[in-house]
């Protein structure tokens, strides 16, 4: 684990496995408690750090992309996409970001 914190590339993995933590939390779990049961507590805490966490994933996709060279259209916009797609980032993770 601490060799993922070296590299930027392990640190964009890290970021995707908890930016997709965070939209999954959000989506199964905080929403459903504010719209099911009427308590918007939980999305007022995490609607903040996921849009944090995502922001994050976002900057770090390009600025790896730039450093490795990838095609955006090959790639980056891959990495990017799957962070709007629940589990996205989990593949992500595992067909890309972890052979690089």
């Amino acid at each position: 684990m601490l060799d993922l914190v070296k590299t930027k590339i392990g640190r964009l993995r890290i970021l995707a496995i908890l930016e997709g933590i965070s939209l999954l939390t959000l989506v199964f779990i905080a929403v459903p408690l504010k719209y099911g049961f009427g308590n918007p507590s939980f999305v007022k805490m995490m609607g903040p750090i996921h849009g944090t966490l995502f922001l994050l994933f976002l900057f770090n996709t390009l600025s790896v992309g730039v450093e490795q060279h990838w095609k955006f259209k090959e790639t980056t916009w891959k990495v990017i996409l799957a962070c709007f797609i629940p589990f996205g980032t989990f593949y992500i993770d595992k067909k890309i970001l972890s052979r690089l």
